[in-house]
């Protein structure tokens, strides 16, 4: 689970950082700035964990599934970032609701980054043991404040191409929706196949269904055209 924990952490960063390309330079500014506070806010917490008790918390089912879900929650919205994208760049014309859903997408950063960044201000008090608490906060606050606007545009010079860097964000999110999906505490898969015996009509009235909806669509897109000629 630490193994795991570790590559998630990895990819949640990376994955912030690849959004923050598609902001403005000081937006992203204002974002590390923001990060930075947090840091700095929440340090009194930080230094009152102890490995043991995250352990703890890593060993809980509950923590974890629930976990699991505000993870794959995020990477979805990431993912319909990248739809959205995609869809204004080819020229769907866009709703009031439409442009509002993409506006909300756009200045949303991803709000698993702060739990990672408190988790990583705790491993770095326990890897720096007598160093004083107030200047190990203040020098992690401001690595960040730096760290995110550079390296996200050093990523955004990298990938120059929007619809590149828009396809390894949606693998990124594909792959974060994963590792949620997959994560197990204690042998307990989070999200387990319902035991049950084979239900014969379920399967008959899926298939029905999706038969008649298949030939309704197929009949309204070859006859539309006729229409609108």
């Amino acid at each position: 689970m630490q193994y795991i924990l570790q590559i998630l952490v990895l990819f949640i960063l990376i994955g912030c950082l690849m959004k923050l390309g598609f902001w403005k330079f000081y937006q992203t500014c204002l974002f590390g700035l923001l990060c930075a506070i947090f840091i700095i806010g929440t340090s009194r917490w930080a230094i009152l964990q102890s490995k043991t008790q995250l352990a703890d918390w890593m060993g809980n089912t509950g923590i974890m599934q629930n976990a699991a879900v505000l993870i794959t929650v995020e990477s979805m919205l990431g993912i319909a970032f990248c739809i959205e994208e995609l869809r204004a760049m080819f020229g769907v014309k866009k709703t009031v609701w439409g442009r509002l859903k993409k506006l909300f997408l756009h200045v949303y950063p991803g709000l698993l980054l702060f739990p990672v960044l408190f988790y990583l201000q705790t491993q770095l008090i326990f890897a720096l043991p007598g160093t004083n608490f107030a200047f190990s906060a203040y020098t992690f606050a401001a690595a960040i404040f730096i760290a995110l606007p550079l390296f996200s545009l050093a990523l955004k010079r990298i990938c120059p191409e929007k619809e590149l860097r828009l396809e390894v964000y949606f693998l990124i999110n594909l792959f974060v929706c994963i590792i949620g999906l997959i994560s197990t505490v204690n042998g307990n898969t989070t999200y387990s196949a319902v035991k049950e015996p084979m239900n014969i009509k379920a399967i008959a009235l899926s298939a029905t269904i999706f038969i008649i909806a298949f030939l309704l669509g197929f009949i309204i897109n070859k006859y539309k055209w006729y229409i609108k000629k």
